[in-house]
């Protein structure tokens, strides 16, 4: 793979496992030297630093579950001293906030703690990650967020999901015209159904896996290495000049 991202970092979130280990792995192959951020599992993210490393890549773990902006500071100071410690500077150049999931509830079965958790999960740390990691940005760096083709769909069980994902959406809009004078592109991924832990129980259901694979055009399930392939071609020279937009990777489910 061309290693057009030699001598850069980047950050990712929820990176242990899933389309954010891939993501992970895929950035190191294009020369980048990548964070590991995760919530809990010490052992998916020590085999995501694992393959990473034995594939010629660099990479250093980040154990700091986001969803506020105290966790963003704590994960922002570990990344100020790895990064220092490797490259003589905690200059950042791409920001991937992947981290999400949780709960899925209607608006009747949705606590004041089942609300908090999941916005919190969902929009908080990517919101305050990015606050908090905006000054260490470098002028012509990338910032990506991750969506949920569940915002557009609008399903009644995804309620707060769905809110906080639609959030997303909006902030990547936002952010976009704010570091725009910077020349940082800021763009937005939303997921159809690709193969991760998160939806495992759904495609263990093999009527509805049938079902969802006969409402896409292409007729089959994502794999991660679909998201992480999106996600190189944002972060790569060619994509200089696109900012500010949701790129939907669904096999066309939506359409």
């Amino acid at each position: 793979m061309e290693k057009f991202l030699e001598g850069k970092t980047a950050l990712v979130t929820g990176a242990s496992r899933g389309l954010g280990r891939a993501t992970a792995e895929d950035l190191a192959a294009c020369g980048a030297l990548v964070a590991i951020n995760y919530a809990s599992n010490d052992k998916a993210a020590q085999d995501t630093l694992q393959a990473i490393e034995s594939a010629g890549g660099k990479a250093f773990l980040i154990k700091s579950p986001q969803g506020s902006f105290e966790a963003a500071e704590e994960m922002a100071a570990a990344l100020d001293e790895e990064l220092t410690k490797r490259t003589g500077s905690n200059g950042l150049d791409i920001l991937v906030n992947n981290a999400g999931g949780g709960p899925v509830h209607s608006l009747d079965t949705t606590t004041p703690e089942i609300f908090n958790q999941v916005l919190s999960t969902n929009f908080s740390g990517a919101f305050f990650a990015t606050k908090v990691l905006k000054p260490r940005l470098r002028d012509g760096g990338r910032v990506i967020f991750v969506s949920s083709l569940g915002a557009r769909n609008a399903l009644p069980d995804y309620v707060i999901y769905a809110c906080a994902k639609s959030a997303i959406e909006t902030l990547t809009k936002v952010v976009a015209k704010e570091l725009g004078p910077r020349n940082i592109t800021v763009n937005c991924i939303t997921p159809g159904m690709i193969e991760s832990d998160a939806n495992a129980d759904l495609r263990e259901n093999e009527q509805l896996k049938q079902h969802l694979m006969s409402i896409t055009p292409l007729g089959r399930i994502g794999v991660p290495s679909e998201f992480s392939g999106v996600v190189r071609s944002l972060v790569s020279p060619q994509m200089n000049y696109v900012t500010g937009q949701n790129i939907e990777i669904s096999g066309g489910m939506s359409l």
